[in-house]
């Protein structure tokens, strides 16, 4: 299933609203441990699947990158990118991560920030990835953490005067198709285990160089809710290198 969530106006008007959106990658709390784990991108090709706003194809470009190609199902998001994040190193395509096709060796490092959640088949999706890159390329991502993504609704139990109780963490092994809620609207999401991310990148020629389940940043501690974040783990990064 290939759902084009950002296309619809009403969600992708919430979504515009968002720090991540309006900031940047100064805005994305897991940034600044995501770019602690990206590798060297001088005179690199790189492939960012579903690139959204198109921060991390330019921030790839100031890091001395060749040319970046970000992919993304929603026009509107790449609508987006090519207003603020257009460079001539960079070229925007409208594609499904799942539809594309390279030749092997393409990519010297391929990124996605926060779109493999919307996968259904991950394995197969590694797989096309691996021959896509050269050998020693790095594949860098970050995702819902299965403790995140594991019960389906993604928010907290309260008591009856609202106070947060507990995260639900549920049917952890049952793996697939998940109704979260983002944005107050219904996305489809796709649960499955840490073993499966991990397992699935072993299986397809890479070695894991780094895992982080990053804390949000001191600096966005005032931000109300954000200390809640520290109860439960929402992301996951992953850095990893064809072998």
């Amino acid at each position: 299933m290939k759902e084009n969530k950002y296309n619809d106006q009403l969600f992708f008007d919430k979504y515009s609203k968002m720090a991540r959106s309006e900031k940047g990658l100064e805005g994305a709390g897991e940034w600044h441990e995501f770019k602690k784990i990206l590798p060297d991108f001088k005179e690199k090709q790189v492939l960012d699947l579903g690139c959204g706003y198109g921060w991390h194809c330019l921030y790839a470009v100031r890091q001395g990158a060749a040319h970046v190609l970000g992919t993304d199902i929603s026009d509107k998001m790449l609508n987006v990118a090519k207003t603020k994040n257009a460079d001539e190193k960079i070229e925007y395509r409208c594609i499904a991560m799942e539809d594309l096709d390279f030749p092997d060796a393409s990519f010297d490092i391929v990124l996605s920030s926060l779109a493999f959640h919307y996968v259904e088949d991950f394995n197969t999706l590694m797989k096309r990835i691996s021959s896509w890159l050269k050998k020693g390329g790095y594949l860098v991502f970050s995702v819902e953490h299965p403790v995140f993504t594991a019960y389906g609704s993604q928010d907290w139990y309260y008591d009856k005067e609202g106070n947060i109780l507990h995260f639900p963490v549920d049917n952890y092994y049952y793996e697939g198709q998940r109704k979260a809620i983002f944005l107050d609207e219904e996305v489809i999401k796709y649960h499955r285990t840490l073993t499966t991310y991990i397992n699935a990148l072993l299986e397809n020629g890479f070695t894991i160089k780094h895992l982080v389940e990053p804390e949000p940043p001191q600096e966005m501690m005032d931000i109300p809710s954000m200390k809640d974040e520290m109860r439960r783990p929402m992301m996951l990064l992953i850095s990893a290198q064809k072998s």
